[in-house]
């Protein structure tokens, strides 16, 4: 299987947000019922953000201008799947990580221990998590469970004007910027391909129309400083770890024969007394250790109340 990934052309967006309903039915992520829940914000875009619940927004972003006086400037918020993905690279429990035969950065919310590293690495402030009896990573997974069955994501499967689109990356590039060419020839001159290098080039192919900016998309993303420094700290991680090991395994080889010498008290002379030669280790300072009962002190060789026979 080769690299795959989506397209999203905002010129074709009509925002009727059939892709946020396809992903909460097929991933099975409740919608709040109660009156009011989401509070308007004086925008159309309802929820506001992502959230624990929430993979998926068609984003608007209304703009004075054009012929009708306003630009209708659409976007998509949920995970862009970067080939330099820093929420898997910061992951210590392999949660997040690249699905290798399409490039998606998927998810496993069973091995999630809640620490929210990938929250800090995302450079794009994706990754969202769900309070209950633990707190688990929630976003986009790529649904590779559809396209290792030969599907489309339920996004696009969904996307009746085909403002999205599925297939392999390199197809989905040059469908990108075949789009771009032809707004810019009907003169929107902003227009532009994003995700084709982004953090190593993204799996979320976008034609914004009227640029970078206006769809609130984020000019040159870079990767936290924090990652490197937690790929650094890896080996050395390790070795320490690995120090550690062998430093418990030659105290335990150093162990191996050791036997301490059973001691017992001689109670009339408050003596403590090797049970196995019948010195005195330690005279008349009172018990030190009973490991045995005084009437084996009574039966040892040679003795009998602590003297010679």
């Amino acid at each position: 299987m080769s690299e795959k990934a989506i397209l999203f052309d905002t010129s074709r967006c009509s925002a009727c947000r059939g892709c946020q309903v396809a992903c909460k039915c097929w991933n099975d992520l409740p919608s709040p019922i109660e009156k009011n829940a989401n509070p308007s914000t004086g925008s159309y875009q309802s929820p506001a953000d992502l959230g624990a619940d929430t993979r998926l927004v068609v984003t608007f972003n209304e703009e004075a201008g054009g012929s009708k006086g306003v630009m209708w400037a659409f976007g998509r918020r949920a995970c862009q799947h970067c080939t330099d993905a820093p929420c898997a690279a910061m992951c210590p429990a392999g949660a997040i990580f690249k699905h290798e035969e399409t490039g998606f950065v998927t998810m496993d919310d069973s091995k999630c221990v809640g620490c929210q590293y990938c929250s800090t690495a995302c450079p794009f402030d994706v990754p969202r998590y769900s309070a209950g009896l633990r707190t688990t990573i929630n976003k986009c997974t790529g649904c590779i469970d559809r396209i290792e069955q030969g599907r489309a994501p339920a996004c696009v499967s969904t996307c009746q004007p085909e403002g999205l689109l599925f297939g392999d990356r390199s197809e989905m590039i040059a469908r990108a910027h075949e789009r771009v060419a032809a707004l810019k020839q009907r003169g929107y001159e902003n227009a532009v391909v994003y995700g084709e290098s982004e953090m190593g080039g993204l799996h979320v192919i976008q034609v914004l129309k009227y640029g970078v900016a206006a769809h609130g998309q984020i000019e040159n993303p870079q990767v936290n400083p924090a990652v490197a420094l937690t790929q650094i700290m890896k080996p050395i991680t390790a070795v320490g770890a690995g120090v550690t090991v062998v430093g418990l395994a030659a105290m335990f080889a150093l162990g191996v024969g050791y036997k301490r010498d059973k001691v017992v008290y001689n109670a009339e002379t408050e003596d403590t007394i090797s049970y196995e030669s019948g010195e005195v280790v330690k005279h008349g300072d009172g018990q030190d250790e009973k490991t045995i009962k005084e009437h084996i002190f009574e039966n040892l060789p040679g003795k009998k109340g602590g003297h010679d026979e």
